[in-house]
């Protein structure tokens, strides 16, 4: 049995068929969508939610996620294939379909290798807010590139300010019939997600418009997909490519597998945990292994997980990964059935559809909650979709992950830093830590929000001093809060002994607090614990300071209650 449909039970059919088929309405138009985006034939497009989908459904674990074509892996490999430097390589040709495939198989190995090595844990390292913004930039530079189906003008590729002047230079050639099917279409889907959302809006445009081209005869006057290879997905190597073409695509394969994990991994577990489940990602990372390797034999291009598609699925009460099965049977009827009529179907209204997915991908906010709450990461943020508008969501993916290690040296570089405040009656309370301060007559207990590793030991250690020096009593005890604090690597381990000698030539003991087990054994084996007193390591803080007192009852502060030191050395 399947991981994603263990478990299974009757009484969830009747939702799951519901499901795939609503799913199927939404996301038919959207992956022809997305074949734009790429610059692939239409029904390659469609056979990303065929094939790959099935793959995903029995090999994969999450019982939810939708696998197919996505906005962000499009744009990725449609501005990877364009940088590759192919001699005669254009959009929408065969060739360029070609390396598309070629792409997706070598995407395919590298999570394959990815899953060998257990590289879920990739997932994490784009933060929130640099995920923002690089479907932000996305977003931007897909909705750029519709501009030009809209007003039914040829397109370019290139930079963004290159696709602008594009526009500009040719609006003398605007086609209005063009124009008006894409200001409809527009309007109708936008008022159909805002009084209709459950009702296959874009179903109901891609039909009728369809329908009126064939009708009165407009496909001269109206730019048109043109002829659509229907019937079954072949199946084979790519045609023209070598073993050798490998290296050249793995150059974009890397990007999308980079953005396939981050993305599909945050779907998973965001999914899972709504209906109390843990997610697998790793069997999930080889569920999309073979989805694209599938995809990239089968005459298609890169797909990953969708968030909006799996939101879609969970809003339908979907079930399981039957959903996704139903969806793809009723998308290989319409290919093999129904292919020919896409033909007539308008390249604006295609644009239409394309162009609020992109607009989907910027989320303002997400954006608003990180200028209010955070405005580094706003920052952060707005630099990664700035690189990507720039220079290209294939550089950009890459950016983004250098910017969410810098954010995270950062944080741990410059951690929050605290000294606990005693007031009368005990209570207590963490400040900021700034030069001047103290807990007690004589006590400052200094809490360090990371661990020490060799960039941030000195700046720790110089802080500590700093406080010490600064004191407005001769400092007797220092007290480290380390509850924050997991590890101290070897380099960390010299600046701390430093700081202990330093403590003791002061005149004053250094006392740690809250030690976990792990770091225990760590002090022990950096032989740090051997120039403390055994009684000066303990459990809490709470320990620590009644054992101060009693030490140094004229620290007392007002209404506090004598207490028993508490355990002293952690065992």
């Amino acid at each position: 049995m399947p991981p994603a449909l263990a478990g299974y039970q009757r009484s969830w059919l009747r939702a799951d068929l519901l499901a795939g088929v609503t799913l199927a309405a939404v996301a038919i138009p959207e992956c022809m969508g997305y074949s734009s985006i790429a610059h692939v034939p239409v029904s390659a497009g469609l056979y990303t939610i065929i094939l790959p989908a099935v793959v995903f459904a029995l090999v994969g674990s999450s019982r939810l996620m939708v696998v197919g074509a996505d906005s962000a892996t499009a744009a990725l490999l449609a501005s990877g294939i364009a940088g590759l430097g192919v001699v005669g390589l254009q959009p929408d040709s065969t060739q360029w379909l070609q390396w598309a495939c070629l792409i997706a198989i070598v995407t395919g190995g590298m999570l394959a290798i990815a899953r060998v090595l257990r590289l879920g844990f990739l997932g994490d390292f784009l933060s929130t807010a640099v995920l923002i913004g690089f479907l932000a930039g996305t977003g931007l530079t897909v909705l750029t590139g519709q501009i030009p189906g809209l007003l039914g003008i040829p397109g370019t590729d290139g930079q963004l300010w290159t696709r602008w002047w594009n526009v500009v230079t040719h609006l003398g050639d605007i086609r209005w019939g063009a124009v008006a099917f894409g200001a409809i279409s527009l309007a109708v889907l936008i008022v159909g997600a805002r009084f209709a959302p459950r009702v296959p809006v874009a179903v109901i445009v891609v039909v009728a418009s369809i329908a009126m081209v064939s009708a009165f005869g407009w496909s001269d006057g109206v730019p048109v997909v043109g002829e659509v290879s229907g019937g079954l997905p072949g199946f084979g190597w790519p045609e023209g490519l070598a073993v050798t073409d490998v290296g050249k695509a793995a150059t974009v394969a890397l990007g999308c597998a980079l953005v396939i994990i981050t993305q599909s991994a945050a779907t998973a577990r965001s999914f899972a945990q709504r209906h109390g489940r843990s997610a697998d990602i790793n069997r999930d990372i080889l569920g999309l292994s073979g989805a694209n390797l599938i995809a990239g034999f089968g005459g298609t291009f890169v797909v990953n997980g969708s968030p909006t598609k799996t939101e879609l699925l969970d809003s339908e009460r979907g079930r399981t990964q039957v959903a996704n099965l139903v969806m793809a049977a009723i998308t290989l009827m319409v290919v093999v059935f129904a292919g020919s009529a896409l033909q007539n179907l308008p390249h604006a209204v295609l644009s239409a559809i394309v162009a609020l997915i992109a607009v989907r991908l910027i989320d303002l906010d997400g954006a608003r909650r990180l200028w209010r709450m955070r405005r580094i990461e706003f920052g952060i943020a707005a630099m990664t979709a700035v690189i990507v508008v720039i220079f290209g969501v294939q550089i950009g993916i890459v950016a983004a992950m250098a910017v969410s290690l810098l954010e995270l040296v950062r944080r741990q570089y410059r951690p929050e830093r605290f000294v606990l405040g005693v007031g009368s009656g005990g209570t207590r309370r963490y400040e900021t830590a700034v030069p001047g301060q103290q807990s007690l007559p004589g006590l400052i207990v200094f809490r360090y929000d990371a661990d020490l590793f060799y960039a941030n030991a000195g700046r720790f250690a110089d802080d500590v001093m700093d406080l010490v020096r600064t004191a407005p009593d001769r400092v007797k005890w220092l007290v480290l809060d380390t509850s924050a604090m997991s590890d101290v690597d070897y380099s960390a381990s010299t600046v701390l002994k430093d700081l202990i000698d330093y403590i003791h030539s002061y005149g004053a003991h250094f006392v740690l607090a809250g030690v976990d087990p792990e770091l225990q054994r760590t002090l022990e084996v950096e032989g740090l614990l051997a120039d403390l007193d055994p009684d000066h390591v303990f459990v809490t803080v709470g320990a620590a300071l009644r054992a101060y007192l009693v030490a140094h009852p004229e620290a007392t502060p007002p209404g506090w209650e004598p207490m028993d030191p508490g355990p002293g050395r952690t065992s």
